[in-house]
């Protein structure tokens, strides 16, 4: 085997092929679903979830709790899931809060995004909704991955977290603009975990009994209020207290002042998405509320702290794949990863039976399946058949599609994502920008000026601070100007 410190010429893949499309993984049309067939993709998303043993790749350090979800208002028109079939109906759930880069003994009180990923034990199954505490994220396709979360955690070289390798990725790729506006705003180091809002992030499919088809986006509104930390305030309770946000958590559930969420959402027919001003699918994007107002649908509380945190959250596993019935994916690109790359990350991480562990199995449905051994194995199918059909009354499929077949057209092939008429990496990071106070403006400018200084090379930052300026004029002026009086 020959090892190089610089390696050069095309791309390829892990047998050799070289790589025609590294931005855009694979889908049916334009705009259309993702493809397996796209072995760039997958082998990707594969070798990244088994980079590291045990603990996660991302999303590392976290905690987590039980709580209850409550229906308060009617949307049977929109969805015929059964957990909102009615106002006061509670449903039992579990939620993950998290840092995305850091290990899992790093500090709690750090600029990062946090996870938001949540469990909902229906009587139709678990359903998983997994976001973060923005409404959006840095990137916009699955196979863009691997490469993003490599230049937030230790360099292969120094084994330590590069600003060159952040900004030498976010500024060749433009699309985080949006999303490292809000990480370096004021929002990018919450209080604690209580003092933030929870985000589903992607764009989802509800469906009714009807068969109609709407597309959704979930907001959590903490009702603790939002609270942040400044970068000074930030390393001073990471030097005093690591565990400072999962502490807040455990002992406010203790003392009974259970944190709540206020859950909303915003929906969109399905006949609006193709000519919408934004391309609703894309993860980079919000809809703004002025186009499609949020409404309540229901309450989130967090009243009982996990017995064993080994157990109930490092063992925790979340997929988006996991859907019940009225709820389905959309041909979001990330999402569509990940509805492979989550399942197959706990498989890797926990074992092949990880759903069969308390904090993952269904707690008011029972699963049903035909899958045997394995790793951790319990036996608990004994010696019922392990095939179907069968003749022997093992379980049967309904023959009942959990969500609604979208239309998809067109050649298969790495395609960009649709652009709609107001699409572009910077509009919304721009509008961002200006919806801050001056007070805001400055701490975020000196947020960013103090982060791009520490890069090694001028054409770095330069670029870094072009895609502000894109976003808006005074943005970029302000933020070059600060880092040329930082590097002198």
């Amino acid at each position: 085997m020959t090892v190089q410190d610089n390696i050069t010429g095309p791309l390829t893949t892990e047998s050799g092929a070289p790589v025609a499309d590294n931005q855009n993984s694979e889908t049916a049309g334009v705009g259309g679903p993702v493809l397996i067939q796209d072995q760039h993709l997958i082998e990707k998303l594969a070798h990244f979830n088994r980079e590291r043993i045990p603990e996660r790749i991302v999303h590392a350090r976290g905690a987590g709790a039980y709580g209850t979800f409550t229906v308060t208002a009617d949307v049977t028109e929109y969805t015929r899931a059964a957990f909102l079939s009615e106002v006061g109906k509670q449903t039992e759930t579990f939620l993950r809060f998290s840092t995305v880069a850091g290990s899992l003994g790093s500090a709690d009180a750090v600029r990062d995004p946090r996870g938001f990923a949540l469990k909902f034990y229906t009587e139709d199954g678990n359903y998983d909704l997994v976001g973060n505490n923005t409404p959006v994220f840095f990137i916009k396709d699955g196979i863009k991955f691997p490469d993003f979360i490599h230049t937030q955690k230790r360099d292969p070289y120094t084994g330590s977290q590069e600003a060159d390798n952040v900004w030498d990725f976010w500024g060749l790729s433009p699309e985080t603009t949006h999303q490292v506006t809000w990480l370096f705003g004021d929002r990018g180091i919450p209080a604690s975990y209580r003092h933030m809002n929870g985000y589903g992030s992607h764009t989802y499919q509800w469906n009714n009994a009807a068969g109609e088809v709407f597309w959704v986006k979930y907001h959590f509104k903490t009702d603790q209020g939002i609270k942040n930390l400044t970068a000074a305030e930030a390393a001073e309770t990471s030097g005093l207290d690591p565990d400072s946000h999962q502490r807040d958590l455990r002992e406010a559930i203790e003392r009974g002042d259970f944190p709540t969420w206020t859950v909303q959402v915003q929906i969109m027919p399905a006949a609006d998405a193709a000519d919408y001003r934004f391309n609703p699918f894309d993860l980079t994007r919000i809809w703004p509320h002025e186009d499609y107002p949020p409404i309540e649908i229901g309450k989130l509380e967090l009243n009982r702290n996990p017995r064993n945190i080994f157990a109930e959250v490092e063992q925790s596993a979340f997929s988006p794949a996991h859907f019940v019935p009225g709820i389905g994916p959309s041909p979001d690109k990330m999402l569509q990863g990940r509805l492979f790359a989550y399942g197959d990350a706990h498989r890797y991480r926990v074992g092949i039976n990880a759903d069969h562990l308390p904090v993952n199995r269904p707690h008011a449905a029972e699963a049903r399946t035909y899958g045997r051994d394995g790793f951790m194995y319990d036996g608990r199918h004994a010696g019922a058949k392990n095939y179907e059909p069968n003749s022997f009354g093992g379980p049967a499929e309904t023959g009942q599609a959990l969500w609604q077949p979208s239309p998809v057209s067109g050649r298969t092939g790495g395609h960009e994502a649709p652009s709609h008429a107001e699409d572009d990496d910077f509009v919304q990071a721009g509008n961002l920008y200006r919806l801050m106070s001056d007070d805001e403006k400055e701490r975020l400018i000196e947020n960013l000026a103090q982060s791009i200084a520490t890069v090694s090379r001028d054409d770095i930052a330069q670029r870094a601070i072009e895609n502000f300026r894109k976003a808006d004029a005074d943005y970029g002026k302000r933020l070059e100007t600060a880092v040329q009086a930082l590097r002198g």
